[in-house]
């Protein structure tokens, strides 16, 4: 089988293109520019072009014959490559299915890590376990990990890590063996217009899973769908149990405990052993969990970026950073916040208010502006900063040399300076601040 993807570079598809090209499938794609799994991509062997995608390598590779063309929920109709390949009768859909149709292939056991967020840590700590602990396990997640590449699969792998997203109702597309879910919170609103619609879609998920380990109020629970009965009960790994920095993060790990307890537990059945089982050992082996890219990731000594653009998860990821500030002696917490989609704004706006409590400064940029509603007027900063209870920290910013010396004024001072995006303002970071 020949498959093309567009848009192969990005931590989304990448990855789908590293483990299609492990499990002997014909790859090859398109980006308009290098995303963060390129090199690994190259270093596969997969063919990927850079710049336009007017079509034209498209066509090239038509006549070498392609089977399935997948592309990413954000391209448009008008995609000159999604255009040429519907017109050229080839099959085209989203990498959902595509993803779908590689785990049925290769008879795997899916672990799909869905939620608001926190999924792509729990998803990598997952992966990070299960490595340790010798579990025949394949994955793919939705960013670089420093520690392997971002996609894995390997004959005889016999469960499959995902990290599941609800945007476009993607995850939809699974009945997972296990579901692990860290957070639920509204977003999306451009694809779910209420939050019963995007509550909804989690409760069918839930249901076309077989087993749900799930964070509820504070603790971890876990239930077997399919069992005749309705048992909902705490799991035995709790966050409590670890001593990563923010309890956000100690959930995750207490969450991805538990998904490799049963990993392992199902393992030890199939083989019918009876094991002795050390239940300290997942605790020390994620207590050295080394982290993913873009979530609370050290780019220099102080300095971090992370993807939280969602009130939530920036509270969760500001205690984060409080607790690291006091380990390394930092004189106080900075933070540069560059929101995502203005959509998202309108509906999460009243959310922000305790968000960026405990923070000493904070620097808001515009939003990053993306599948917008035309109709709906772009908030400000200012707007935005005015609903905030200590908005007297706040300014509105922007990118460039002014910024980047207030920034290192307070480096300079001894502060912990952190960046909050999931748009392009990472990139301008590290540029500025990365080692």
């Amino acid at each position: 089988m020949k498959v093309y993807i567009s848009g192969i570079s990005g931590t989304g598809m990448g990855p789908l293109a590293l483990m299609a090209k492990a499990a002997g499938i014909e790859v090859c794609g398109s980006d308009l520019a290098k995303g963060a799994v390129y090199d690994e991509l190259i270093k596969q062997g997969i063919e990927v072009f850079i710049g336009e995608q007017n079509g034209d390598f498209l066509r090239m590779k038509m006549e070498q014959g392609v089977d399935w063309f997948v592309y990413t929920s954000a391209l448009p109709d008008t995609h000159a490559e999604l255009v040429l390949a519907r017109e050229a009768g080839i099959k085209c859909t989203k990498r959902d299915d595509f993803t779908a149709y590689l785990v049925e292939k290769l008879g795997l056991k899916m672990i799909a890590v869905a939620g608001t967020h926190g999924k792509t840590t729990t998803t990598a700590m997952i992966v990070w376990a299960a490595h340790k602990m010798k579990i025949k396990a394949s994955y793919l997640v939705g960013t670089t990990l420093g520690f392997a590449p971002s996609g894995a699969y390997h004959k005889g792998d016999k469960y499959f890590i995902y990290e599941a997203d609800e945007y476009d109702r993607n995850f939809l597309k699974y009945h997972p063996w296990l579901a692990v879910i860290p957070a639920v919170s509204y977003d999306h609103p451009d694809i779910y217009p209420t939050r019963e619609d995007y509550e909804e879609a989690f409760r069918q998920f839930r249901e076309q899973s077989a087993f749900v380990i799930e964070h509820k109020d504070g603790k971890i629970m876990q239930k077997y769908m399919e069992s005749e009965e309705d048992f909902e009960h705490e799991a035995m790994y709790k966050p409590n149990d670890f001593n990563l920095a923010g309890e956000a993060r100690r959930i995750d790990a207490a969450l991805a405990a538990n998904a490799v307890f049963a990993m392992q537990q199902n393992d030890f059945a199939d083989r019918g052993i009876e094991v002795d089982y050390y239940a300290g050992a997942l605790i020390e082996i994620l207590n050295d969990f080394p982290g993913v890219g873009r979530r609370f990731e050290r780019i220099a000594d102080y300095v971090y970026t992370d993807y939280a653009h969602h009130p939530e998860e920036i509270a969760a990821t500001v205690e984060m950073v409080k607790e690291e500030a006091s380990l390394l002696g930092a004189k106080g917490v900075v933070v540069v916040y560059q929101p995502h989609q203005n959509t998202r704004q309108h509906e999460v706006r009243d959310g922000y208010r305790d968000a960026f409590v405990g923070v000493d400064k904070l620097f808001w940029l515009p939003t990053y502006l993306t599948r917008e509603n035309s109709e709906l007027e772009v908030l400000t900063p200012e707007e935005l900063i005015g609903g905030l209870s200590n908005r007297e920290i706040a300014e509105s910013a922007e990118l460039g040399e002014e910024l980047e010396a207030r920034l290192k004024e307070y480096l300079r001072k001894g502060y912990l300076v952190i960046l909050m995006t999931a748009g392009p303002a990472d990139g301008w970071f590290r540029e500025k601040f990365g080692i």
